[in-house]
């Protein structure tokens, strides 16, 4: 694709930002990206962008919370056709300990940055990056009109946030959508996520902690399958409404998941798992239903989990001796 657009990533830093606009850049050459985060840019390692047509990306080091007015006055100079925040304080177990800091860059920035934006009218559509734990645990044919029904903070900051943006919708007429994936996972992600953290672990001859003896049951969609879905809504998505993003299979426990990536490594799974206490709140399996997006958007899937286990590994192993030296667990930022 050739068309000229122009977007905003918030949150650019972030594992699915940073790949997103990876994603851009490669399937469109004419277009432009600002990448907007409240951290300098991190290592290459985590960065798939800079070797993808850097010359038309534009890096912002801006705080939601604290720089809203330049925020503002960057993503007016450059009127992009999209805005797409993936912002969030992310941490589920972490949110119980200072929960005020998820509300406020959860719910209170994101309202804030959109109350500013509601009157302008060269932006096509505002794609805010939400989460199915707004819906608690949940099975079936969850679809978007579910109640929402969080049970922890961090679900609840997610769930206020995106409840805070109607009223832009229904008054103003500002170009809102939502989108909600599974468990998004790939090279580039956070070490302290399970299937990134897992190949590492292996290959350092550590153990797999797993809460709740990994009970949970998970749904798994590969970061590149987001990004298409998520630019089809961008492009084409009907303003005001919810989109979900997952996979067509019936999802996998957290042990079954760490099981096959360690066969995967040549290893036998009783020998790297440790057994834990689970973590309060956690939901015991979300999995919902993607076909509005299917039907309405003709978006699909195309790289099963095996396959993208495999991208994980290849990407653990190219990096490997960066990544053995970073930071493995969570560090919050206030």
């Amino acid at each position: 694709m050739t068309t000229q657009e122009k977007f905003v990533v918030i949150g650019s830093n972030s594992f699915s930002g940073a790949c997103f606009i990876d994603y851009i850049l490669q399937s469109n050459l004419s277009a432009e990206v600002i990448g907007i985060s409240r951290s300098p840019e991190y290592n290459d390692c985590f960065l798939p962008y800079k070797t993808s047509g850097f010359e038309r990306f534009y890096f912002y080091q801006l705080d939601l919370n604290k720089d809203l007015r330049k925020m503002v006055e960057v993503i007016r100079e450059f009127c992009p056709n999209y805005i797409v925040n993936f912002s969030a304080q992310g941490m589920v177990t972490q949110s119980w300990d200072r929960p005020e800091q998820w509300f406020q860059t959860n719910c209170l920035g994101t309202m804030s940055l959109v109350n500013e934006l509601k009157g302008d009218r060269y932006l096509k559509r505002y794609v805010q990056v939400s989460s199915p734990e707004v819906y608690g645990s949940c099975d079936g044919n969850i679809k978007e009109d579910m109640p929402l029904n969080p049970s922890t903070p961090y679900a609840a900051s997610k769930a206020c946030g995106d409840l805070s943006l109607i009223p832009y919708y229904k008054n103003y007429g500002f170009p809102l959508v939502y989108t909600r994936a599974t468990n998004v996972y790939g090279a580039y992600q956070q070490l302290y996520r399970i299937i990134p953290r897992t190949i590492l672990y292996i290959k350092m001859g550590k153990k797999i902690k797993l809460q709740g003896g990994g009970k949970a049951m998970k749904s798994y969609i590969h970061i590149q399958d987001v990004c298409d879905a998520t630019v089809k809504i961008s492009r084409n998505g009907t303003n005001g409404e919810i989109y979900h993003i997952s996979p067509k299979d019936g999802g996998i426990s957290i042990y079954d998941l760490v099981a096959r990536i360690i066969i995967k490594l040549g290893e036998k799974p009783d020998d790297w798992v440790e057994i834990v206490e689970d973590r309060k709140g956690q939901d015991s399996k979300y999995i919902i239903d993607s076909s509005k997006v299917r039907n309405e958007l003709g978006w699909v899937e195309k790289i099963d989990l095996d396959k993208g286990i495999d991208k994980v590994i290849t990407w653990v192993e190219t990096f490997y001796e960066e990544l053995v030296n970073l930071p493995q667990e969570y560090i919050h930022k206030p």
